[in-house]
């Protein structure tokens, strides 16, 4: 095919050329070669050459050299495009053993094309391509695996995988993005080395489990982990939901509930957080499932508060980032809001805002609807859905946090002469208490005068105020659900 074929940009045409009129060779190489076969644009670029790292910079103005591997990053500083800001340039290598299942012992440079090639983990990813002739240097047939929608390993696959156990989580990730299967020796070779995932650092395998999630196929994607093994090195309290049968309210067990809600919002385009909420909602009700005396039905009491705790665990362990874990976390908490336009208080929706953040809410409601999608219901937004929707919206527009009060810590000492300590905070609190049941509270004058009723209590009345207030709410929040839960033998 012609060059012109597979739209190259200039910006990498520019970095191949200048290899090449430097005398070096140099060709596009791995997932970049294997999209534009695919009539995909490619997310990065990639070109090997026989240069070594020290001659590839001295053909360009701007680079970088980190890494022991010699991948040289060529800078575009002209360009917006994120995808061509840096070009990488990586010498053709051969590499040694991989003593610890994780990179190799030692790398040599300046090896043949073909030799680079053959340490690649999979066909459709050992391709390579002349920019300026069009050539195809495809050694292990990719091409025929790219046309037949196949992954499979460069050469033996339990060598590929004993080398580099991350490869094993690769090759299901790329399945999931890309709608491959997995060649079966190569399936095999997966379950017989999974243990191995066990030498791989959490940050690797939680950036592979990142771009599983965020695939199209998540749930294929994680059933085949399970089927070959690697799950357990992945998301291990997600296997104990296995077989674990639910109440009426429920299709299907635990684990495969967990799976159809977090593909409800992959198909959605949902972000991370949501696909990992839904994901995690149900994750503790296993150990949470008791049967009712009354219905003979399942009950999992409480399994929200055990599961945030366990997602938090499970998170940190993965090394996510703080801000994820702690969204996720409340997502999971508080996932068990109730819907019942007929019941539900617009006081208890605004306690629900405040539990979750006005910037989580709408990501809270959206993995219930992946709830109800994964528990086997035809519609994710029935009327009473829609209806607390409208409520969230019009309990949006009132006060919902204490930063939101019309009076301010600093105010409340100039009227109550307190000074700054704890009773500050209690008085907040109760002020919030107050106008969470009615927001037209929410004025100056009421919460001054109201301020200084309360700084007239002592201590321990002061803050037994403040927790009454909660546990009033909470209390009469949780009897709601309760009474609403047997009614309906749900949850």
């Amino acid at each position: 095919m012609s060059p012109d074929s597979y739209k190259i940009p200039r910006e990498v045409t520019r970095v191949t050329s200048a290899l090449e009129k430097g005398g070096f060779e140099a060709y596009l190489v791995g997932g970049c070669v294997r999209d534009l076969l695919l009539g995909k644009t490619p997310k990065d670029w990639d070109v090997t050459t026989n240069a070594h790292p020290d001659q590839i910079q001295e053909l360009f103005e701007e680079t970088f050299y980190t890494n022991e591997y010699g991948t040289v990053g060529v800078v575009n500083e002209d360009v917006d495009d994120k995808t061509l800001k840096v070009i990488e340039v990586t010498p053709y290598r051969k590499e040694g053993t991989y003593s610890d299942g994780r990179r190799p012992d030692d790398v040599e440079f300046g090896v043949s094309l073909e030799e680079d090639l053959a340490r690649r983990d999979f066909t459709v990813n050992a391709i390579a391509l002349d920019t300026h002739k069009g050539h195809v240097v495809d050694p292990y047939k990719g091409q025929e695996d790219i046309e037949a929608r196949l992954l499979r390993a460069v050469g033996n696959p339990n060598e590929r995988f004993q080398e580099d156990a991350l490869r094993m989580l690769r090759a299901i990730r790329l399945g999931a993005e890309l709608g491959f299967g997995v060649e079966q020796e190569t399936f095999v070779a997966l379950a017989h080395n999974a243990v191995l995932l066990g030498k791989i650092s959490k940050e690797r395998i939680r950036d592979e489990l990142t771009r599983t999630i965020m695939s199209p196929r998540p749930m294929e994607a994680l059933l085949h982990m399970k089927h070959t093994g690697l799950l357990p090195h992945v998301l291990p309290d997600l296997l104990r939901g296995e077989d674990i049968e639910q109440n009426q309210a429920h299709s299907f067990p635990v684990m495969e509930h967990l799976l159809r809600a977090l593909q409800h919002a992959a198909d959605k385009d949902w972000p991370l957080e949501v696909r990992l909420a839904a994901l995690f909602h149900d994750i503790s009700k296993p150990e949470c499932r008791r049967k009712s005396d009354k219905t003979g039905d399942w009950t999992f009491y409480g399994h929200e508060v055990v599961g945030s705790r366990v997602t938090r665990k499970a998170l940190e362990n993965l090394k996510y980032p703080k801000h994820i874990v702690e969204k996720v976390v409340k997502m999971v908490r508080w996932h068990m809001f109730f819907s019942d336009p007929d019941k539900i208080t617009l006081a208890a929706v605004r306690r629900m805002v405040s539990n979750v953040g006005q910037d989580n809410i709408w990501d809270l409601l959206n993995v219930r609807r992946c709830d109800r999608i994964g528990s086997g219901k035809p519609k994710e937004q029935p009327f009473r859905f829609r209806k607390y929707a409208s409520m969230v919206e019009e309990a949006l527009r009132d006060p919902i946090s204490v930063a939101m009060l019309s009076i301010d810590g600093a105010r409340i000492m100039e009227v109550t002469r307190e000074t700054p300590g704890p009773r500050v905070g209690y008085i907040l609190h109760a002020l919030l208490e107050d106008v969470l049941d009615e927001p037209k509270r929410n004025t100056v004058e009421y919460l001054e005068k109201r301020a200084v009723e309360l700084h007239n209590l002592s201590d321990d009345e002061l803050a037994a105020l403040g927790k009454q207030g909660k546990s009033r709410s909470e209390g009469e929040d949780a009897k709601i659900v309760e009474d609403l839960r047997k009614k309906h033998h749900v949850r």
